[in-house]
This record gives structure tokens, C-alpha cells and sequence, in this order.
């Protein structure tokens, strides 16, 4: 446990952001989910709508160091790759 002054104002610090990271972090999760959603209902409008509402939002907690660069470009690249699948089988 902190003792001095200063470390317990670290630790108030450390769990404020920890809950803020992971409000983020689930925000990113949950915009990812809407378009998984829509690809599996196979709605290819709702899809690319989401699509374009999630990129923002994942491109945004990438800059911030929310998740990782590569993470946020790999969930674009997998997300565009499921929606382009869906636009040449229609």
C-alpha cells in the first residue's frame, strides 16, 4: 500500500486512468462488435455503416496508445477484407 503523500496520489492517479483505459477499451470492443454483427446478419449496408463508424474510433484509441497500432490496423484490415467478401458474393 502507498505511504507517502505522493504515492498515494499515484495510485489514485493509476486507478482513475485504469478505469478510463478500459471505458475506451471497451467502447473500441464494442463498435468492432456492431460491424462483426452486421457481416454475420449479412447486411452489407448496415456493415459498411458501421465499418466507417468504427475506423474513427479504432484509429483514435490506436493514436492514443488505447491498443496497439498494428492491433487497430489488423482489426480494419480483417473487418474491410469480411465486407469486400460480402460485396462480391451479393
Amino acid at each position: 500500500m502507498a505511504n507517502s503523500p505522493q504515492a498515494k496520489k499515484r495510485a489514485k492517479q493509476a486507478e482513475k486512468r485504469r478505469n478510463h483505459n478500459a471505458s475506451l477499451r471497451s467502447m473500441v470492443r464494442t463498435y468492432i462488435k456492431n460491424v462483426i454483427k452486421a457481416i454475420d446478419a449479412k447486411d452489407l449496408e448496415q456493415a459498411k455503416t458501421a465499418y466507417i463508424a468504427a475506423v474513427p474510433v479504432i484509429d483514435r484509441m490506436a493514436d492514443k496508445g488505447i491498443i496497439d497500432k498494428n492491433k487497430a490496423a489488423r482489426h480494419k484490415s480483417r473487418l474491410n477484407a469480411h465486407i469486400k467478401a460480402m460485396a462480391e458474393a451479393a
